[in-house]
């Protein structure tokens, strides 16, 4: 059964790079399959590196949220996409530590290093929460050349809110 038709016949010459590419795919000495983007030595392939790029992001929002057990601070910028966030426990705080002031001092000035590399020096500032750090954090962001543009506490108040519950009898 001879076809004579140059398409359809294959050459033991173009089996050849393929049946050593299969034999490179396993590892001769365990006889277990290669990794998918090994190299022809036999060495790792190499990792695909995901290229950040930063952005010159002038002017943006903090929100710093300081409740009775840490301080979290993030840097936004106007259309609310998170640039950078910092927070008490992330600084290296923990337990009593977390909620001071000198705390979340150095987590604003953690966040103010991380936002350098945007060229951020204005920001509008949301407070929320009744923590101790609320106002310690603010004056770290100035300290380290961020310009205050506004100053907004947002903290919920209840304005009588739900029922209370009733009374306990005893």
């Amino acid at each position: 059964m001879t076809n004579n038709d140059p398409k359809s016949t294959v050459k033991a010459q173009d089996l050849a790079p393929q049946l050593k590419t299969a034999s490179q795919a396993t590892d001769t000495s365990k006889g277990k399959p290669a990794p998918a983007g090994a190299t022809e030595e036999g060495g790792a392939p190499a990792k695909k590196i995901k290229k950040r790029i930063l952005r010159n992001v002038p002017e943006g929002e903090i929100h710093i949220k300081a409740s009775y057990n840490n301080t979290l601070i993030t840097a936004c910028d106007l259309e609310g996409n998170v640039l950078a966030w910092s927070s008490s426990g992330a600084s290296g705080f923990k337990g009593s530590r977390k909620p001071t002031p000198y705390a979340s001092s150095v987590a604003a000035t953690n966040l103010a290093n991380k936002l350098k590399n945007f060229g951020f020096s204005k920001a509008r500032i949301y407070i929320n929460g009744i923590g101790s750090g609320r106002e310690q954090s603010v004056r770290a962001l100035q300290a380290n050349g961020i310009s205050v543009i506004s100053l907004h506490d947002v903290t919920p108040v209840a304005h009588n809110g739900c029922r209370a519950k009733k009374p306990r009898r005893v």
